[in-house]
C-alpha cells in the first residue's frame, strides 16, 4: 500500500516519496491535469552563468542520462503511465527545451495523445551565455496535449483572454524565471516559477480539480495548485526534494504568506476575490485512495 510522505491537513496536497515508475501502477485514481518536467539528461559537466558567477550546470544523478535509446524508452514509459492516469477529458503539460521536447512530441503522437499547443515561455530575465558564440538561451517550451483526439478538454478561454488584456491569449508567454521569494525554503536546480504553473493550472482546470506531477521536485506544481484552489499529488524520488516540498506547503498554512504569494503572481489579480472563499476541502466526493 502507498504511504504518503506528507499530506496536508486539508488533504489538498500529497507527496509520495518514490519513483513514478513504481508508484503510478499501484493505484487507479484519475486526474484532471498532469504537469511533467521530466529529466533533460543534460548533467554532463557543462557550465553556465548565475548571479555573476560561472557555475556547473549539473543537476544531480537523476539528470545523468544514457544513450538516445535509453532516453527515448524512459520518456515513452512515463508517458504511457501518465495517459492511464488521465480522465478522458484530461490534459497533460510537459516542459522541456530543444534537447528533449521534439522527441517527446513525437512520442505523444505515437501514443495517441492530441497535441493542442506548444507554448513558448519567453523568460523576461534570462541568464547571459558566457561563450558569446551563439544567441542567449531565453526560452523553454511546454507542450499541451489532451488524452483523446476527439474528447473535448477544459480550457478557460474567457479567463485567459482577461489575463491578456481582453485579447486572445497567444502561445508565447512572457514570464520571469523564479524570484528570490520562491526560494524561502531552499531551491531545486530546475525549479519552475509559480507564475508559469499558475497560468497553466488556471487555463486548463476548474476549482477542486486533481493535478498530478510525476517528477514533483520541490512541488511548485502543488503550491500553485493549492493557491488556485486545486488538489495535488506529487511523486518525488529524492528525499531532500520531498522534504523541501513539505516545507513549502507548510508555509501556505500561514494565511499571510498565501496572500503574499498571490499578490506577487500577476494572473491572480484578474480573479474575483470571492474565487478564493471556498478552500479545496469543501469538495471531497472523490479523494485519493491513500
Amino acid at each position: 500500500m502507498i504511504q504518503p510522505f506528507y499530506k496536508s491537513d486539508d488533504r489538498a496536497f500529497t507527496i509520495v516519496h518514490g519513483d513514478c515508475f513504481d508508484v503510478l501502477p499501484q493505484f487507479d485514481f484519475k486526474f484532471d491535469m498532469i504537469f511533467a518536467d521530466p529529466p533533460y539528461f543534460l548533467s554532463n559537466g557543462g557550465i553556465s552563468y548565475q548571479a555573476g558567477k560561472v557555475v556547473c550546470v549539473d543537476k544531480g544523478e537523476w539528470d545523468k542520462g544514457g544513450n538516445p535509446e535509453f532516453i527515448m524508452e524512459f520518456n515513452r514509459k512515463w508517458l504511457e503511465l501518465c495517459r492511464k492516469k488521465l480522465k478522458d477529458n484530461g490534459t497533460i503539460w510537459i516542459s522541456g527545451t530543444h534537447h528533449n521536447i521534439f522527441a517527446i512530441a513525437n512520442l505523444l503522437t505515437e501514443l495517441e495523445y492530441k497535441i493542442l499547443n506548444v507554448i513558448t515561455w519567453a523568460k523576461t530575465n534570462p541568464p547571459p551565455n558566457i561563450s558569446c558564440r551563439f544567441f542567449t538561451y531565453s526560452t523553454e517550451f511546454i507542450i499541451w496535449a489532451r488524452k483523446y483526439p476527439k474528447v473535448p478538454h477544459k480550457y478557460n478561454y474567457e479567463l485567459m483572454k482577461a489575463i491578456n488584456d481582453g485579447k486572445q491569449m497567444t502561445d508565447v508567454w512572457r514570464l520571469p524565471a523564479i524570484g528570490r521569494w520562491e526560494k524561502s525554503c531552499g531551491k531545486h536546480p530546475t525549479q519552475k516559477p509559480l507564475a508559469l504553473l499558475t497560468r497553466i493550472i488556471l487555463a486548463s482546470t476548474n476549482e477542486h480539480d486533481w493535478i498530478l506531477d510525476p517528477f514533483a521536485g520541490s512541488s511548485t506544481t502543488g503550491i500553485a495548485a493549492n493557491l488556485c484552489g486545486r488538489r495535488f499529488l506529487g511523486i518525488e524520488q529524492d528525499l531532500d526534494f520531498s522534504n523541501l516540498s513539505h516545507m513549502r506547503r507548510v508555509e501556505l498554512d500561514n494565511d499571510n504568506i498565501k496572500l503574499e504569494y498571490r499578490s506577487k503572481i500577476s494572473d491572480f489579480k484578474y480573479l474575483a476575490s470571492e474565487y478564493f472563499t471556498n478552500e479545496p476541502e469543501a469538495n471531497y466526493e472523490v479523494d485519493l485512495p491513500f
